[in-house]
């Protein structure tokens, strides 16, 4: 379904167009939301309108309101099934309850989206992975993934990351979102490394960091990550050692011993930099190809032609008044 023909779908729920297409919004992208992100988006002020809207969602039961530490503040959920199932999603976990804190960080998702109405913006693992395959004729398992389980209970989610991904509207530059969530980057080099087949294969991509105030120190520490994981591919003379290194190390997890002490003890000092913690993990569980592609200059190329860029975008507004541990889901 396209945009527009979920937003008909939702107003013959007994909602004008400018509610539903907020709501198709909150629910492809979020979840969550508050009362001045409906203002941004409709365009009006704080007043009457935007409080019957709220209260309807009540009345409804389309929405319920989250405690929050501002008694004053509210956070709406819309998890109404009639409506998710009216936009081809019945089974959208949008629609679970989350944390509080987990709620807060989609809501800083959708102040992003909000904010950037000229992009067509992707919500849904269904979408991303029709548009992708289509656009860089990339096979599934090259599209970003995270496996769970084994044999045949093994699952596969695309695009488990639920960012937002936007796209420009000539179809060719692509907006990937990253939430700064907490002040190390570990999380954020995984997801250079899900994403770095499907940057190769794009034309044109933005990186966008979105980085709440209480965070802005940690945004260095991103993007110095970024730079490392991006711009600075291996030597081939170094990916048989870091296998090698690797396998050793496995054998060690697993109580045993390395086959030469001293070119391991060599192989530690050279491999300890942060990004080699990741790329152990990621070994682990998809074996040498995650390895093998950080040797790959295509994304570095990218860069330097500026076909890609990385970029860094404060959010805003203040989070704190919701909740005393925002950031820490």
């Amino acid at each position: 379904m396209t945009f527009d023909e979920r937003v008909r779908a939702v107003a013959k729920e007994g909602f004008t167009d400018r509610q539903a297409g907020f709501l198709v919004t909150v629910m492809l992208h979020s979840g969550v939301c508050v009362r001045r992100q409906y203002c941004v988006y409709a365009r009006i002020a704080h007043g009457q309108k935007n409080a019957d809207f709220f209260a309807g969602l009540i009345a409804k039961k389309v929405a319920t309101s989250y405690a929050v530490a501002h008694r004053r503040a509210h956070i709406y959920h819309v998890h109404s099934k009639p409506l998710y199932a009216a936009i081809g999603e019945p089974n959208n976990r949008n629609r679970k309850p989350v944390t509080l804190a987990r709620a807060i960080e989609r809501l800083m998702v959708l102040d992003a989206v909000l904010g950037e109405r000229r992009l067509q913006w992707l919500g849904t693992e269904r979408e991303k992975v029709e548009y992708f395959s289509t656009a860089t004729g990339l096979r599934s398992r090259e599209l970003p993934h995270l496996a769970f389980g084994a044999g045949h209970a093994r699952t596969i989610r695309y695009f488990p990351d639920k960012l937002p991904i936007g796209i420009t509207g000539d179809g060719r530059t692509h907006v990937f979102l990253y939430l700064v969530n907490r002040p190390t980057p570990v999380d954020f080099r995984a997801f250079l490394h899900r994403h770095a087949e499907l940057l190769r294969a794009l034309p044109e991509w933005e990186l966008r960091l979105l980085v709440p105030r209480h965070l802005l120190e940690a945004a260095v520490l991103f993007e110095q990550a970024a730079r490392e994981e991006l711009s600075r591919p291996l030597r081939l003379d170094d990916l048989g050692e870091l296998r090698w290194y690797f396998r050793q190390q496995e054998r060690i997890d697993r109580g045993g011993a390395p086959d030469d002490f001293r070119r391991f003890r060599r192989a530690c000092r050279a491999f300890r930099a942060p990004r080699f913690h990741v790329l152990y993990r990621l070994w682990k569980k998809n074996g040498d190809p995650p390895v093998d592609a950080t040797a790959s200059p295509v994304i570095q190329d990218k860069l330097a032609r500026r076909r890609g860029h990385l970029t860094r975008q404060e959010l805003p507004h203040v989070y704190a008044h919701l909740a005393p541990l925002v950031g820490s889901a």
